[in-house]
């Protein structure tokens, strides 16, 4: 009997004390049914920003904070708790793709942007990232570092380049990334000694 009690503690209006206690808490029941009842209208909100797999990365991330973070659920304060939630999921969407947007390898590309930069130091940038791919990078992460840092390709296309998935990309980029800070470091080191 408890369980259907608090089963229609979500159903009661949004000014309702319960209703609000049962969400700030956030209790599993009402949880589970706000997945269940806005799912669609998170997803609508979603899709006018985004598609795809970031639009449902998004749309779950939506529900994540909701369910991880008090303090969001606390920001709701009162009035229609749609346009409120409609309004969450459309600026996570929004901020998703602003992020997206920014994605750009801080690898090194010689040649590119080469103004101002002499001939050694293009033949000396070159020689670092042959050394690095050679004596560092892992043979699997290669085609990940050839696409994301030299080639600068977008996380995207660099996956579907490399028949991977981007998350994987993703996370072979940022260890990528780890070994190439620590193979400058070190022949920063060896040039200064």
């Amino acid at each position: 009997m408890v369980i259907a009690l608090e089963t229609t503690l979500f159903d009661a209006a949004p000014d309702g004390d319960c209703w609000t206690t049962s969400f700030y808490e956030g209790r599993s029941v009402a949880m589970a049914d706000l997945y269940r009842e806005h799912f669609e209208l998170v997803r609508c909100a979603v899709s006018g920003v985004l598609g795809g797999a970031d639009g449902e990365t998004v749309i779950h991330e939506v529900f994540f904070r909701l369910i991880s973070n008090e303090g969001l659920r606390r920001s709701y304060q009162s009035g229609a708790f749609a346009s409120w939630l409609y309004v969450v999921a459309k600026n996570l969407a929004i901020d998703y793709a602003r992020r997206r947007a920014r994605e750009t390898p801080d690898g090194l590309v010689p040649g590119l942007s080469t103004a101002g930069v002499g001939i050694e130091a293009q033949i000396e940038a070159r020689s670092l990232i042959r050394q690095f791919r050679e004596a560092v990078l892992p043979e699997e992460w290669r085609s990940v570092f050839e696409l994301r840092f030299v080639r600068q390709l977008d996380q995207r296309t660099a996956a579907r380049t490399a028949g991977i998935a981007r998350t994987t990309l993703a996370y072979r980029e940022h260890k990528i990334r780890g070994l190439l800070r620590a193979f400058l470091l070190e022949q920063e080191i060896r040039g200064s000694s």
